[in-house]
């Protein structure tokens, strides 16, 4: 059946429903496609050839917007431009840490590179660019898992150009993505995590160390804890702030965000003695600095937890920095902040704790994201495994 001068069609059958079969020509290339009508066998003939003529038209006009497409020239703009543009229409959507984080990739290793490359535009990218440009990476001393971030916010960055029309196709789904480094973190001992608690009763980053070591938070959850979020009668706290640092217009700023890394990063964790009695003493502290320093003391953050004397949130920054010289001063053994969270996990395992009962004490999303970075500590688990096919195929194992 014939409907259009460029096209034709004919209507068939198909499991009792009809289909519009459509045939055209295409990069000098006769090619046919099927298209429902979304009508059952035996419809009215009228019926059909109204909607005959309703699909083939949409499919013509598909068909002249993609011959339209490809006499577009390509976009022109340079990459360092077009990530800045994109930037700034992004950042309503994203926290202000990850706004500053994309800033600096952008104004730093992405603009140094491509400014020298304005030949690389957005319409002609390739794939062998993208490659050249992690190999600039590499060859500056970045990790496989910083170029990881690169390739995300690129490849984010011009999916928004493919859904804006600005290009065809994008060149980073023809590319794998960089591969991740395995990587282990360092963690202590019970003995040495003791001994790092002892030692730092007096730091002003007590609480924090004390939370991270004790409750497996990351640095951000263990700043942002609030009074108001622990429960003392069930000796529960809920999780569901975070403390976060950026740099606007030059200047540092410490903000509490209630938006989590994830879901599951929203949690509600019981809170071992120790620790209920470490939060009492902090509590009586910040009593006596507000009766010590009173109009100085700043009251607006009242329901946080880690303070300083003045009522000033601590900068996560500084948390790290001190952490590196409290473990100096006391000759202990050099491990990262964020390592607290990889010794609460191992030491968990090493308890023969399940790894789905770590995953969500930690707050993973998915229990593979434990494994994944716990599962060569899990040796009691496995040995208990192995035991079991050991008494089945000896036959001690009656059941």
């Amino acid at each position: 059946m014939g409907v259009r001068k460029t096209l034709a069609a004919s209507v068939q059958a198909k499991k009792g429903r009809l289909y519009a079969v459509i045939q055209f020509k295409e990069n000098g290339k006769n090619k046919s496609v099927w298209r429902t009508l979304d009508l059952p066998e035996g419809t009215a003939k009228s019926k059909v050839n109204k909607k005959l003529r309703e699909v083939v038209n949409k499919f013509e006009e598909d068909l002249a917007e993609r011959e339209k497409k490809k006499d577009t020239p390509d976009c022109d703009i340079t990459i360092f431009s077009y990530m800045t543009e994109w930037l700034e229409k992004t950042r309503q959507n994203i926290q202000i840490s990850t706004y500053e984080s994309y800033h600096g990739m952008i104004y730093g290793k992405i603009q140094r590179y491509f400014e020298k490359h304005r030949d690389i535009t957005v319409g002609n990218m390739k794939p062998k660019d993208i490659e050249n440009f992690y190999d600039y990476l590499y060859a500056g001393g970045v990790c496989s898992n910083t170029v990881i971030h690169y390739h995300a916010i690129l490849h984010k960055a011009f999916k928004q150009a493919f859904k804006d029309e600005l290009i065809t196709a994008n060149p980073f789904d023809r590319i794998d993505r960089p591969k991740k480094n395995k990587f282990h973190g360092e963690n202590y001992s019970e003995e040495e995590l003791l001994t790092l608690l002892n030692v730092s009763k007096s730091e002003l980053i007590y609480s924090a160390i004390m939370l991270a070591g004790g409750l497996g938070l990351r640095r951000s959850e263990a700043l942002g804890i609030r009074w108001s979020r622990i429960d003392w009668e069930k000796k529960t706290v809920l999780l569901d702030t975070k403390m976060v640092e950026y740099k606007e217009n030059g200047v540092v700023t410490v903000k509490p965000v209630e938006e989590m890394k994830n879901k599951s990063s929203r949690r509600t964790l019981p809170i071992p003695e120790p620790i209920i009695e470490m939060l009492q003493e902090e509590l009586a502290k910040q009593n006596l600095y507000k009766k010590m320093f009173r109009n100085s003391y700043n009251h607006e953050n009242d329901d946080y937890v880690c303070v300083n004397q003045l009522g000033e949130f601590i900068k996560p920054s500084y948390v790290s920095n001190r952490f590196n010289e409290v473990l100096k001063k006391y000759g202990l053994r050099h491990i990262r902040f964020h390592d607290l969270r990889h010794t609460f996990a191992s030491i968990l395992i090493g308890k023969d704790v399940p790894l789905i009962n770590v995953s969500n004490f930690l707050g993973h999303s998915d229990i593979s994201t434990t494994a994944n970075i716990y599962a060569h500590l899990d040796k009691a688990s496995k040995q208990a495994s192995a035991d079991i096919i050991t008494d089945i195929l000896t036959g001690k194992d009656k059941h």
